[in-house]
């Protein structure tokens, strides 16, 4: 794990539960490169998945990015996670 002021992880994600796009953008990259927080492809694909459905073209091209490394099942799985995140918020 990589140190990032916890605050600032703390800050996108409570900007990110509002719907602000660059905050589900930033989660994406903290977790495609396990900066603050572990390093997990399925949770940057949530948080990438999200952040493009709020139009962040470069969420677009590091979603599609990460998916070429990913399994179809962990594919599937960020997916279901999106749209579970999409259902709660």
């Amino acid at each position: 794990m990589g140190m990032v002021d916890q605050n600032y992880i703390q800050n996108r994600i409570e900007a990110g539960e509002k719907g602000k796009a660059e905050a589900l953008y930033d989660l994406g990259i903290l977790y495609s490169i396990g900066h603050g927080v572990e390093q997990d492809n399925i949770e940057a694909h949530k948080w990438f998945n999200l952040a493009a459905m709020r139009g962040m073209i470069s969420a677009q091209v590091d979603r599609a990015e990460l998916a070429d490394i990913m399994s179809n099942m962990e594919i599937s799985e960020a997916q279901r996670k999106a749209r579970e995140w999409v259902v709660t918020h």
